[in-house]
C-alpha cells in the first residue's frame, strides 16, 4: 500500500539564544503512515515529538530531510501551494483551554477551516453534523469556550479538525490536560471516528498506557532520534531497546499481583541537553547496559524482526 505520509531523514535544529550551538530538536528520523493507519510517537517531554508533528504539517520548515504527503514533497513550498495539504492534514492541539479564541463563539471556530478553504457556503450546513459526530448538542454552537468543560472543548477541537474532511490528523498530546475519566471518553471517540471515517493518525504522547489502545504501530523517540519502531502488540510484548523497556516498566498494571512482581527500571541521571547530546548512543549516559562501543559509534535502526527496528548495538 502506498504511504499517505513519508518522512525521510527529517532534521530540525533551532539556533540557541545565548551561544553558537544549535538545539537538536529532531535528528535524522524516518517513518511512514499508510492511509487509515495510526502511528504513535512516544517519548519523554522535550524529545522532539511535537516538533515532528509541526514539521509534517509544514508549520515549521525542516533543517534537512524529505516530507512527502500522498507522494508530493511539501518541503520548501510556498504557503499558497500548501492549500491542499491544509485541507487533508489537520491537528488537534494539546491544550483544549488555549486552542480556542475566548471571544468567538465555538460554532464559528469549528467551521473556521472551511471558511479558510473558501467553503463558507458549506460551513453552517456542516455545523450540526460536526457537533453530532463528536457527541455534542448543536444548539451549543452559539456559546463561548469558557462555558464548556475540558473534555467538551477537546471534542470541539476534534470537530474543527474534521470539518474539512482530512485524511490525516495529528493529535498532539490530546489527552494530557484531561481527567482520566474524560480521557477514556475521548479515546473511544477517536477510535470510533477513525473506524467510521478511515482517518490516519499521528498520535503524539508520553503516555504508553494510552497509546496501547489507539496505535497500530509505535515509534519511540529519545533526544530527537527514533530508537525503536514496531507494531504495537510486538513492542508491548517484547521491547528491545533499553529505553523502551524503561518506559514500559513505569506503566502501572491494574492487577496488584502482577504489579508487585514486576521489575521497575529506574533511570539514573538527567536527560542530556539537546544543545550538547552525548557522542555515540544518546541514551548511553543513562543506560545500565552501555559498553565502550556505545560512546564512540552511533547505533542505526536495524530490523530485528519483520517491522521491528531498533537502534541499539546490543539489541
Amino acid at each position: 500500500m502506498t504511504a499517505l505520509l513519508e518522512v525521510e531523514h527529517l532534521t530540525k535544529h533551532f539556533p540557541a539564544r545565548r551561544s553558537d550551538n544549535v538545539v537538536h530538536a529532531v535528528d535524522d528520523i524516518s517513518f511512514a503512515i499508510a492511509p487509515g493507519e495510526a502511528l504513535a510517537l512516544v517519548g519523554e517531554s522535550g524529545c522532539g515529538k511535537s516538533t515532528t508533528g509541526r514539521l509534517v504539517l509544514a508549520l515549521l520548515e525542516p533543517t534537512a530531510g524529505v516530507i512527502r504527503f500522498d507522494g508530493v514533497d511539501i518541503v520548501g513550498r510556498a504557503t499558497r501551494d500548501l492549500k491542499d495539504l491544509r485541507r487533508r492534514a489537520q491537528i488537534v492541539f494539546q491544550d483544549p483551554y488555549a486552542s480556542f479564541d475566548p471571544r468567538r463563539r465555538v460554532g464559528d471556530s469549528v467551521v473556521e477551516p472551511l471558511v479558510a478553504q473558501g467553503r463558507r457556503a458549506d460551513a453552517h450546513a456542516r455545523l450540526d453534523e460536526l457537533f453530532t459526530v463528536v457527541g455534542l448538542d448543536a444548539a451549543a454552537a452559539h456559546r463561548y469556550p469558557h462555558e464548556f468543560s475540558g473534555g467538551q472543548r477537546q471534542r470541539l477541537a476534534i470537530a474543527r479538525a474534521l470539518s474539512v474532511e482530512p485524511d490525516l490528523v495529528v493529535l498532539d498530546e490530546p489527552l494530557s490536560a484531561l481527567d482520566v475519566s474524560i480521557q477514556a471518553q475521548v479515546l473511544n471517540l477517536l477510535a470510533d471516528l477513525r473506524k467510521e471515517l478511515g482517518l490516519a493518525f499521528l498520535f503524539i504522547s508520553h503516555d504508553l498506557a494510552v497509546v496501547r489502545h489507539v496505535a497500530d504501530r509505535v515509534a519511540v523517540m529519545h533526544l530527537g532520534e527514533i530508537v525503536e519502531t514496531a507494531p504495537a502488540a510486538d513492542l508491548y510484548a517484547a521491547p528491545r531497546h533499553p529505553y523502551t523497556q524503561a518506559l514500559l516498566s513505569a506503566v502501572p498494571d491494574p492487577d496488584p499481583a502482577v504489579e508487585r512482581a514486576r521489575r521497575r527500571i529506574v533511570l539514573q541521571g538527567e536527560l542530556p541537553s539537546p544543545l550538547d547530546p552525548p557522542s555515540g548512543c544518546r541514551f548511553r549516559t543513562r543506560c545500565w547496559q552501555a559498553v565502550e562501543r556505545c560512546a564512540t559509534e552511533v547505533p542505526r535502526l536495524r530490523d530485528l524482526a519483520p517491522g521491528h527496528a531498533v537502534a541499539c548495538h546490543l539489541a
